[in-house]
């Protein structure tokens, strides 16, 4: 419904509840007021929920990338030093 549907909706059955004063016989506008005051309510909050949920964060995956080169270093200290090159692209990239 949206937030700007659900004030007025919300302000026009405030009107026919509390500021019209009119006897139509078959229709009470005052009924209708709340009505519609209660439907712009149900409308805000439903919207309201939808656009809380939509805002959460969704962890993405981790892409990972693919090895390209794996060179050794020289020894040093008596251990191995071992340096990773990777190169990761985007999808939809020319390889």
């Amino acid at each position: 419904m949206g937030i700007g549907a659900g004030i007025f909706l919300i302000a026009i059955g405030a009107i026919f509840a509390f500021a019209v004063d009119a006897n139509l016989g078959w229709l009470n506008v005052n009924v209708v007021g709340w009505v519609l005051m209660l439907t712009g309510v149900v409308g805000l909050l439903i919207t309201l929920h939808f656009w809380n949920r939509r805002r959460t964060v969704v962890a993405t995956p981790v892409r990972q990338g693919r090895v390209v080169a794996d060179r050794v270093v020289p020894v040093q200290d008596d251990r191995v030093v071992r340096e990773e090159y990777r190169e990761v692209r985007r999808p939809g990239y020319p390889a």
